[in-house]
């Protein structure tokens, strides 16, 4: 099995989960959606090209900054004691709201496509990208640090194997269930981490006819627990790159 690593930095970021409002808060890492949309961008794909994803890294710290937001509902009229910005009839209400930042991040992407053709584009718009990358908000820019061609096999692990220091994944929930995959803090104390059901692709499906009929995004989404101080077990399998990196792919 063949796929890429690569090697990310980022200044600051927010990978917003898609259920907060007024503070715009961030997941840890950045999902699997986010992920691969910035992939497909890169390479300039107009259609979805699947493929398995792992994902591990830290970020130093993080904080609360503040940012413009704008809201509107459909229809309604421009009121001038109530909207800030008058759009044709209609108004825009402009005020401030606050985004949760994660600072100095670094992150590990295995990129395991199910087209191995897709491997060499893949790469080849890492090492020289058409744009400046982003990942997070059109903002979050980020510095690729290594590109690289890896092989990927499954390794039975003799003896515990602990992940890199202070590095967090998501790692998804069978690998916790079969205990294959530990967290571990002081004197082995067993943590069960943060169990997350994170987007991974989408379907577009269509309800109603007519004048009434909607569009909606269907998404799949993969249960992950994340967590540090992660321990492969003795006598479990576990997918490895030629360095010998674990890769949690989904």
């Amino acid at each position: 099995m063949k796929g890429i690593r690569v090697k990310i930095y980022q200044e600051v970021a927010n990978y917003k989960k898609p259920t907060s409002s007024q503070l715009k808060e961030s997941y840890p890492l950045p999902p699997y959606s986010t992920v691969i949309g910035m992939i497909l961008n890169l390479c300039g794909f107009t259609t979805y090209q699947d493929m398995d994803i792992s994902i591990q890294g830290k970020h130093h710290s993080k904080h609360n900054d503040l940012y413009t937001r704008y809201e509107f509902q459909s229809g309604m009229k421009y009121e001038s004691g109530r909207h800030q910005i008058k759009a044709g009839d209609f108004g825009i209400s402009r005020g401030v709201a606050t985004a949760e930042i994660l600072s100095d991040i670094e992150l590990l992407i295995h990129i395991i496509p199910k087209d191995e053709n897709l491997t060499e584009i893949i790469k080849y718009s890492f090492d020289y990208p058409r744009e400046y990358p982003s990942l997070g908000r059109r903002e979050d820019i980020l510095i690729i640090e290594e590109v690289k061609y890896v092989e990927f096999t499954e390794n039975e692990i003799e003896n515990d194997i602990i992940l890199e220091k202070n590095y967090s994944a998501y790692i998804p929930s069978n690998y916790i269930e079969s205990k294959e995959i530990v967290f571990s803090q002081v004197e082995r104390t067993s943590s069960t981490g943060t169990r997350y059901k994170l987007p991974k692709k989408y379907i577009v499906e269509q309800y109603g006819s007519g004048k009434s009929q909607k569009t909606f995004r269907r998404w799949e989404k993969i249960e992950v627990v994340y967590g540090s101080n992660i321990i492969a077990t003795e006598d479990s399998t576990i997918l490895v790159d030629e360095d010998g990196h674990f890769v949690f792919a989904v």
